[in-house]
């Protein structure tokens, strides 16, 4: 039996296990995917741990996505990013960032064009995973956060960005094709980012957010005919990239997407 799984904590609330077990149901695998809760500071000997006992693959969160990054090598992108959510123990661990693939893929599934200009709203963890990949996509990134300063430092590590405020977001939307919400606000409540009057037709908007599916972001921005992407797609995607690199297959995406949502 090959054993994936899980490091944060909390864990519990995490809905990446059926996600995950669905995909080996469906490719007929024998296989398990089980929660970790380690202590802060053990994160080496975690890795040593699941490295030893022949784990194949694990998947981080909070708050362990940057421990885990200077306990492993690390793919170029991860470097970049600063952050792993996701392990692969092949000669070695290995740690890459799949957050940023869920987000392209996330877009590319709703037949959004990764060209011209792109906002990100968010300088934590999700955030720099998202300008990064937008801008390797060739797009323009501009990055606004609550803390101006956290927004400067990111967008001089991305290429072809710029920083500002919240305050700076209807000027910065006005010519934007994308719009990424990656910070937590509108999680479990009626709140947005980004004011309705910021919004227009020609984006298309991705929320990070996934609970509930439909924020209040969402919600504005359909209401003037953007196109709008929930926050679970990029959940989906990012789970979906972790098991493609662990397993060399095809993830069988429909099964994934079909347990996450019934978890949620």
């Amino acid at each position: 039996m090959q054993v994936f799984g899980l490091i944060g904590n909390p864990v519990g609330h995490s809905v990446s296990p059926p996600m995950h077990e669905a995909a080996y149901e469906a490719c007929g695998m024998d296989a398990r995917y089980v929660t970790f809760e380690p202590d802060p500071g053990s994160i080496e000997r975690v890795v040593d741990g699941a490295d030893a006992l022949g784990i194949t693959g694990l998947n981080v969160t909070i708050p362990f996505k940057e421990d885990v990054a200077a306990a492993v090598d690390t793919d170029p992108l991860a470097e970049r990013i600063g952050a792993v959510n996701t392990v692969a123990f092949v000669d070695g661990p290995t740690g890459y960032n799949t957050d940023a693939a869920g987000v392209v893929r996330a877009f590319g599934h709703h037949g959004v064009s990764l060209s011209g200009r792109a906002v990100v709203v968010g300088a934590g963890g999700a955030g720099r995973a998202a300008a990064f990949a937008l801008a390797d996509e060739g797009m323009d990134v501009h990055i606004a956060n609550r803390t101006v300063e956290r927004a400067e430092a990111l967008a001089a590590a991305v290429p072809n960005a710029s920083s500002g405020g919240l305050d700076g977001l209807p000027a910065a939307l006005s010519d934007a094709d994308v719009l990424v919400n990656a910070t937590s606000v509108g999680m479990e409540s009626d709140e947005t980012p980004v004011p309705k009057r910021a919004l227009h037709a020609g984006l298309a908007v991705l929320d990070a957010v996934y609970a509930p599916l439909e924020t209040r972001l969402l919600s504005d921005a359909a209401a003037v005919g953007a196109t709008t992407i929930d926050g679970a797609w990029m959940l989906l995607f990012q789970g979906v990239e972790a098991f493609e690199r662990w397993t060399g297959r095809d993830a069988p995406i429909d099964a994934m997407n079909g347990a996450l949502r019934d978890a949620l």
